[in-house]
């Protein structure tokens, strides 16, 4: 399906992405715990929205 390169290319290119961004995550942590207190309360929200619509999709389906 993939040849030899592409996945060599595949592989090194994940590897160096996830270094650069665990050093960039690293670099900006302390600047993301001063500015961006409280932001999990806006992704609990959001999971629940989505878990409401799931939910009503479920109750909604038709079972014939």
């Amino acid at each position: 399906m993939f040849s030899t390169g592409q996945l060599i290319f595949a592989v090194a290119f994940i590897i160096v992405f996830v270094t650069v961004l665990i050093f960039v995550y690293r670099k900006d942590f302390v600047v993301h715990k001063k500015y961006y207190k409280g932001t999990y309360r806006i992704l609990i929200a959001f999971l629940a929205f989505i878990a409401v619509l799931f939910a009503i999709k479920l109750l909604t389906k038709d079972n014939s």
